[in-house]
């Protein structure tokens, strides 16, 4: 969504202020080539500042473990009796998991972090920017290829219908409200690209 609407207003907003191809072109390339980058380079460092927290969080439960083990025992068997259990029960099954592996237990249970879900800063930056760029190249194939008069009015019509469709493939996937997706996402598309042709014009 993020790379067919970013590259789409920004291709609008040219073609809108130029009367030949090669400009339209230009922007709309380089917009998809530093959008990419811009949000492979923003995810790696989101992703590696989250990754610094949770080691932080994992050599300090470790500390913890080591220096006051009897009230880390308790802080388990609190997060049991919450979920659920008998105060009898969430303690034996704290100290059945100290047992079995004491920093696993509290990583997954008290601190969130499961090998699922620990963070992979390259990962994210490769998936971020491909995302970007596959969308980003709709708009690109059209400021190639669609004739330069109206340019702009393409332009829009191709990344509403691009958007409707990812709008209305997310919504069934999460089992949402197709039409309310849609609704949502052209709404917001209409909005940053007329504001763009508006720059433009």
């Amino acid at each position: 969504n993020d790379g067919i609407l970013s590259t789409a207003s920004l291709a609008i907003g040219i073609a809108a202020a130029s009367a030949t191809r090669e400009p339209v072109v230009l922007a709309t390339l380089a917009g998809l080539v530093a959008g990419a980058l811009s949000m492979a380079a923003g995810e790696y460092v989101s992703v590696s500042s989250q990754t610094d927290v949770e080691t932080a969080d994992i050599a300090r439960e470790k500390e913890e473990l080591e220096e006051m083990p009897e009230i880390e025992l308790q802080r388990l068997a609190d997060i049991y009796e919450k979920r659920g259990l008998k105060k009898e029960t969430a303690m034996m099954v704290a100290l059945e998991m100290t047992e079995h592996d004491a920093l696993a237990a509290h990583m997954r249970d008290e601190l969130g972090i499961n090998e699922i879900s620990q963070a992979n800063p390259i990962q994210a930056a490769f998936a971020s920017g491909a995302s970007f760029t596959v969308g980003g190249i709709l708009p690109l194939i059209v400021t190639l290829f669609m004739p330069l008069k109206h340019m702009e009015y393409a332009l829009y019509g191709f990344a509403i219908l691009f958007l409707a469709l990812l709008g209305a493939l997310a919504a069934k996937t999460g089992g949402s409200s197709v039409f309310k997706a849609i609704m949502r996402v052209t709404f917001w598309g209409t909005v940053a690209m007329g504001l763009t042709a508006l720059v433009g014009y």
